[in-house]
């Protein structure tokens, strides 16, 4: 419902009744709709600056209860309101947090919840942690044009089987100096960066948060040292990109700069996968910042503690949990995940702490949670790959039983078991079965199939793969908290000595372990996601907490891609030898049946000998297998992970019509560790001398 245009006087803009048709903005040929949602407010004003740093609005429009309220959601249209107009909301209503949890206060100016552009140029987040402080410091939403020229661009949309997923941080990939990008650390450098990508042969990138967050979200001793919340996992604004990753914020361009890079790792095969923060917010605890849903339904959207309503329940870690099952709360999420596959073409989701989601209004977890089962119920999210996180901060663990039959999981099993096979601990050679064939313990029962297993060595929170082989233990002294936070679990090994070293053997050694991760995660059925920086040994240093160093330590430094060329082509070529075999990308789980047309079965499992693998031995560090093609044409594979510290020589099988060549041999150095189908030779002998700490594969053709 709009009023029909009319001519603003004094600099002031005409406002009618408004709709509560779509939280947020909505632009129209008369105008602009505003809608907010709030149930207890007692009075709502909307303020309008000419730009992100005015001190004054140029106009105040009160909204009145009566014309402007539709149940709990409160609405306006400001008639010919151009484009690039800045905004924020004063909300008024009772503050009786101990009682009710509801922290109304009209000092504070707020921002939508479902701002689709919003600035921090004048934010400053001490200050609006002060209830008594009234100074305009707060964020603006920016009204955002959604027009753009999508050229043709459809979702990707379905499953992911076949998939590669590259985790990456948009601004960690090209701030550095090396990155020869014309826009460092945005959207845009990144797009430059998409015929790298290619080459690489991935098919997804996952991006860390780019929903806007608060950089400011760190304790002082962290800021005092000139961090900053780096990794973004500090969400306040869940409809907008993140104004730093903007090369023109101040114009409200966010979704254009988002949907173009979108629209450009399409046109290169590339899905877009996001890494969302749904479980908390940026506004803390009851010592936190107000910026928008504390002033809003701050009693409906987070935890609070039933006996005193001033406190806040934090199954998070970080100071806040988000409500995810009241109604209003889910109705708000699902929505947001609509906005973004429907209006900025995303491909799919990953859920930061999902567990979270399970828990009901009182935190005990429920059977049926509403707010998994609303996603994977959702029409528009109908074919989005759904990945969870699939435990919280206090304790819950559903790796294996996220509820929902549609959603995938980050397998934390397989990243501990790989991690402890590759270094050398025995005894754990069922358990690399299981994982590198799809960890059908965790999902068959489910009726999952295995590409409900997101498997990986490495992320971005923990080691890198480099320190992965060259640390024991954490050194986390630059974050400033005395090196206590960062996980002390990392199941690493550093090769004989702490750190950087020139030694000959143990830098080769780390460089064979390094292959030795990456050969297994490509060769295992599931999801294979690769961290950014991996592919070229990149290094924290042994930091394995880089949420707050936005500076060398965590930036992809571009000169490695020439200092490393073995190990980025070993990359290269192993994601290519995935790719090509379809047994190795198949989404149903192994049988040991014969394949149809073949007297052979889909898996057979040996040891040093033919079908004699060690089950049983506490001391075994050595699996072979043989993975049959699918169809007459693909290659058999046979395959060696020997984590024995010496060689050891492995019978190789006799498939009847087929000769075996060696493709992968990590013990081997680069150009002969891997080699493509063209320059590979008949190795016809009855036994493989599988080197110490090596994976093998040898094609059948």
């Amino acid at each position: 419902m709009v009023a029909k245009r009319s001519v603003s006087s004094g600099g002031h803009y005409r406002i009618a009744k408004g709709s509560p048709e779509s939280i947020g903005t909505l632009c129209k040929e008369q105008g602009v709709n505003f809608c907010l949602f709030s149930r207890y407010a007692s009075a709502v004003e909307l303020l309008l600056y000419r730009a992100a740093g005015d001190l004054e609005p140029f106009q105040i429009v009160p909204l009145n209860p009566g014309e402007h309220r539709t149940f709990f959601l409160w609405h306006v249209f400001v008639e010919a309101l151009p484009v690039g107009t800045f905004y924020t909301w004063r909300v008024h209503g009772p503050n009786d947090t101990a009682a009710t949890g509801r922290r109304f206060n009209p000092r504070k100016e707020l921002l939508s919840p479902a701002a689709e552009a919003v600035t921090d140029v004048l934010w400053d987040r001490l200050r609006a942690q002060d209830p008594e402080d009234e100074s305009r410091t707060s964020m603006r939403a920016v009204v955002a044009d959604r027009s753009f020229d999508w050229q043709g661009d459809q979702r990707r949309g379905g499953t992911l089987e076949g998939a590669v997923i590259y985790e990456v941080h948009v601004g960690a990939l090209t701030r550095h100096p090396s990155s020869g990008v014309q826009h460092p650390g945005t959207f845009a450098g990144l797009i430059e960066k998409i015929p790298y990508l290619q080459e690489l042969g991935i098919t997804h990138v996952e991006l860390l948060p780019v929903m806007a967050f608060d950089e400011q979200d760190a304790p002082p001793n962290v800021l005092a040292r000139g961090l900053r919340n780096f990794w973004g996992y500090s969400t306040h604004s869940f409809y907008s990109p993140h104004p730093r990753y903007c090369v023109t914020p101040e114009l409200g361009t966010h979704p254009s700069e988002f949907k173009l890079l979108v629209r450009e790792l399409h046109k290169a095969g590339i899905g877009v996968i996001l890494d969302v923060v749904f479980n908390h917010t940026a506004e803390g605890g009851a010592d936190g910042p107000t910026i928008n849903f504390k002033g809003l339904a701050n009693e409906l959207f987070y935890h609070l503690d039933a006996e005193d309503r001033s406190r806040y329940r934090d199954y998070t870690g970080c100071g806040n949990t988000v409500n995810c099952n009241h109604p209003l709360v889910t109705w708000y999420i699902v929505r947001c995940l609509e906005y973004w596959v429907e209006e900025m073409h995303v491909d799919g989701f990953r859920f930061d702490l999902a567990s979270v989601f399970t828990r009901g209004e009182d935190g005990v977890p429920m059977a049926n949670p509403p707010l998994p089962w609303s996603i994977a119920f959702s029409r528009l999210l109908a074919d989005v790959p759904l990945i969870a996180e699939a435990w919280d901060a206090s304790g819950l663990y559903h790796v294996g039983s996220f509820p929902g039959m549609r959603w995938a999981e980050w397998n934390g099993r397989y990243r501990d078991v790989i991690r402890r096979f590759v270094r050398g601990d025995p005894g754990l050679i069922g358990d690399v079965a299981s994982c590198v064939s799809g960890s059908s313990d965790l999902y068959a029962d489910d009726l999952r199939p295995p590409v409900s297993g997101i498997n990986f060595v490495t992320c971005h929170d923990g080691f890198t793969l480099y320190d992965l082989v060259s640390y024991n233990g954490k050194h986390n002294l630059a974050n400033g908290e005395d090196n206590r936070d960062g996980c002390e679990h990392n199941l690493s090994w550093n090769c004989g000595i702490e750190g950087d070293t020139e030694d000959p053997e143990i830098v080769s050694l780390r460089h064979r372990q390094a292959r030795n991760f990456i050969g297994i995660l490509m060769l295992s059925l599931g999801v294979p996601m690769l961290l950014s920086g991996d592919e070229v040994l990149r290094s924290q240093k042994g930091n394995n907490n880089g949420w707050c160093q936005d500076n060398e330590l965590s930036w992809f430094d571009w000169q490695r891609v020439t200092r490393e060329p073995g190990m980025l082509r070993f990359v290269k070529q192993i994601i290519r030898l995935r790719r090509r075999h379809r047994s190795l990308t198949r989404n149903s789980f192994l049988t040991g049946k014969p394949v149809a047309g073949r007297d052979v079965p889909d898996v057979a499992w040996h040891g040093t000998r033919l079908q004699e693998p060690a089950w049983a031995d506490p001391t075994a560090r050595l699996l072979a297998y043989t993975l049959a093609g699918i169809g007459e044409q693909e290659e058999d594979l046979h395959i060696i992970f020997n984590m024995c510290e010496a060689q050891r020589d492995v019978e190789l099988p006799v498939i009847l019509g087929r000769v075996w060549h060696l493709a992968v041999d990590t013990a081997r150095d680069s150009p002969d560790d891997i080699l493509e189908p063209s320059v590979q030779k008949p190795y016809r002998r009855a036994v493989y001398p599988a080197g110490p700490r090596s994976v093998v594969v040898l094609e059948a053709r």
